[in-house]
């Protein structure tokens, strides 16, 4: 099993006091911080999971980084993300507004900026009341 990579975040350190330490960030508080930021925005219905994140929601938790992929490269950090908008609102919109909420949240959160945040439209669903008329 390979190890994964953990990046840590130098901690800024008062004149006069020495270094504290540093603050070690791991790539799944990323894929959260970046899947709660998407479902805060409007238009998004869900994000995509994966057959091991579904049976985790069947007994009842919530999966926050479902749908986000982290990557480190060496031009700095790339985020996926695989959600489902609702039926009749701007795809684009809510993808711009997708990007702007993640990289907001991974800056005010951990102080990493990121290079991309790639959000992959990969369905939409419809409001069920509509479908029963």
């Amino acid at each position: 099993m390979a190890d994964e990579i953990v990046h840590s975040v130098p901690q800024e350190t008062p004149a006069d006091k020495t270094s504290l330490g540093r603050i070690e960030v791991a790539p799944e508080v990323i894929e959260v911080i970046a899947g709660i930021a998407t479902t805060e925005v409007d238009g998004i219905s869900k994000t995509r999971g994966n057959f091991a994140t579904g049976v985790v929601e069947k007994f009842g938790k919530k999966v926050h980084g479902k749908g986000i992929k982290t990557e480190w490269t060496e031009e700095g950090l790339v985020v996926d993300v695989y959600c489902f908008v609702q039926y009749g609102v701007s795809v684009a919109k809510v993808a711009k507004q997708v990007q702007t909420h993640i990289r907001e949240a991974i800056v005010n959160m951990t102080s990493h900026q990121t290079k991309e945040v790639n959000v992959h439209i990969t369905g939409i669903l419809f409001d069920q009341s509509d479908m029963k008329n």
